[in-house]
């Protein structure tokens, strides 16, 4: 009992403890610590006990001093920042893509490659028509559609014939189209197949960014054709398109006579940059691509049936059927397919530096290397409206800047024409580039008069075989796009192999001409000699123009090779 009376008798009670914590006695600076904890009786029941109160350590009153007590140091940490972050948007949307594809962009990617909408075609170089080079007009550029005329022609009632389409490589959401050149001329023209018809038929169509319609050389009966490699184009009088569909009036709206409503059916005229025109009457046809794993997608698409061709534009026609329109006109094929769903409105092609395995090109966008390409912005124009033009800073020979007809007091503009054999210069641009080539004299080369395969041709002591016997006393072209202080500038180098030919008389001619009389003379016509070695590719869905060097042997994502004609 007694031990029991000890245990209920009444002891002090242990109500609160506080615990000091000392600062060092080498460094009192930082102050002392108080903790404070209160303790109760415990309940019948066991409960947690509380959390100790909220009692905030007792501190040095000492300040560290850290950037932001700077106010300027402040200011110019915000400003560098501002700046970084801004010009990091800039080149993302309209220059240069440095970095991979973000995660959303693979994930975009990986939805897009599950469709079958991208079509990649084979590309071969016109043989033969080096002996073109002895005609002096041919120095002028092909391909400028200007406008569409009123003449018609009644198109007879025809049978359809047919022949075996061949095989087109497809690719995820995108079209490749195979293309061929000469060597030794380096003319430049360029062809790819497609087959049109229904049993399809096969055409030779020579590439043009430049062109709005794609038309081929028809016997409706025609008035004026070249004999082109295969036989004429016949549509069925079903397929002749009326004058009341809304693609007649888009096309007649401009010409020099409008729209004819009254007319029976919808007739056109082209007249291009060198004086040559193609006369026709449009029609409604079926355009067949089939991939090499026998997929087949079918369109119905507006072309020309052209009957009058005139001009130098029928030596061209030599070995081809027509053209291959690829402007951004709402009649050029690519925006047709695009609108049908069957494409993005992406196309480009990859001419090869030799020239003799040709390349190819591709309508839609799923075989663009992104990350690979550098950008520039397209822009829109008024003197070359369905056009793929961009705005360059700066042009420079070596280290030599070339001067340029600035458009509006800006910046020059370039264009990029797959149309054009040769590149043309702004009339001060050619003068300067001029003016400096002749330093060559110094290495042996003389001006040769005689020869009239360009404006400009240089013989050396010995006949020249290949530009790589010359490479080494001509220097790049560099082409400077985005020269303003807050964002990165794009550069697009060109060696001597993109501006240098050889005649046949074994000297080296300049392919770069006097373009001031083309295009208000404010542009640089940016043509086939120089796009070869570079895959080019000219994005309508984002406004963009883009390139790359390659070697233009088979597109990314295509595991097969290229089919051959």
């Amino acid at each position: 009992m007694a031990s029991g009376d000890d245990d209920n008798e009444d002891h002090p009670q242990l109500t609160s403890i506080v615990i000091i914590t000392l600062p060092p006695a080498d460094n009192p600076s930082l102050g002392k610590t108080i903790t404070a904890f209160t303790l109760s009786n415990p309940p019948n029941h066991p409960q947690p006990p509380p959390p100790p109160p909220s009692v905030r350590p007792i501190q040095s009153t000492r300040t560290k001093e850290t950037l932001f007590t700077h106010p300027i140091l402040t200011l110019v940490g915000i400003f560098l920042v501002g700046l970084l972050t801004f010009c990091s948007l800039q080149s993302s949307q309209s220059l240069v893509s440095l970095g991979g594809s973000s995660s959303t962009e693979v994930e975009e990617n990986d939805e897009e490659d599950k469709k079958v909408n991208a079509f990649v075609f084979p590309l071969y170089p016109k043989l033969g028509y080096g002996e073109m080079f002895k005609m002096r007009d041919m120095e002028v550029k092909l391909g400028k559609f200007l406008m569409f005329g009123g003449k018609s022609a009644v198109l007879p009632v025809v049978d359809d014939g047919g022949l075996m389409a061949g095989k087109v490589a497809a690719a995820g959401n995108s079209a490749v189209l195979p293309v061929n050149g000469d060597e030794l001329i380096r003319d430049g023209l360029y062809y790819t197949q497609i087959h049109v018809g229904n049993p399809p038929r096969p055409y030779f169509l020579g590439i043009d960014t430049g062109i709005d319609l794609t038309w081929i050389q028809c016997d409706a009966p025609c008035t004026s054709c070249a004999k082109g490699a295969h036989p004429y184009y016949k549509p069925a009088r079903g397929n002749i398109l009326s004058s009341q569909d809304s693609f007649c009036f888009d096309v007649q709206q401009n010409t020099k006579s409008g729209y004819c409503e009254s007319c029976s059916q919808c007739d056109y005229e082209i007249e291009y940059a060198d004086h040559s025109s193609s006369l026709g009457v449009l029609s409604k046809d079926d355009l067949r691509l089939v991939a090499i794993n026998d997929t087949t997608v079918n369109s119905k698409v507006i072309i020309g049936c052209a009957y009058d061709q005139q001009g130098i534009l029928l030596n061209s026609l030599a070995k081809t059927d027509g053209i291959l329109g690829l402007s951004r006109a709402k009649v050029s094929l690519p925006s047709q397919l695009a609108k049908q769903g069957i494409i993005d409105n992406v196309i480009g092609h990859c001419l090869t530096s030799d020239s003799v395995s040709g390349g190819y090109m591709f309508l839609g966008g799923d075989i663009v290397p992104q990350a690979k390409m550098s950008w520039v912005p397209m822009l829109s124009d008024a003197h070359a409206s369905m056009n793929y033009v961009a705005e360059v800073s700066r042009v420079t020979y070596g280290s030599k800047q070339l001067g340029l007809d600035r458009y509006n007091k800006g910046n020059g503009r370039i264009v990029f024409d797959s149309g054009s054999s040769y590149t043309y210069f702004t009339r001060q641009a050619y003068s300067d580039l001029v003016s400096t080539l002749k330093d060559v004299s110094r290495d042996g080369f003389v001006q040769d008069a005689s020869d009239t395969t360009l404006p400009i041709c240089w013989k050396s002591k010995t006949p020249i075989r290949s530009i790589k016997d010359v490479e080494k006393f001509f220097k790049p072209l560099t082409f400077q796009f985005g020269r303003k202080w807050w964002t990165i500038s794009t550069y697009l180098r060109i060696p001597a192999e993109g501006y240098l030919i050889i005649s046949n008389k074994g000297n080296v001619c300049l392919g770069i001409l006097d373009g001031s009389d083309l295009l208000d003379g404010s542009h640089i016509i940016f043509g086939d000699i120089s796009m070869r070695g570079n895959l080019i590719v000219y994005d309508n869905v984002r406004h963009k123009i883009g390139w790359m060097r390659s070697e233009c042997d088979n597109p990314k994502q295509s595991n097969n090779h290229l089919p051959s004609l």
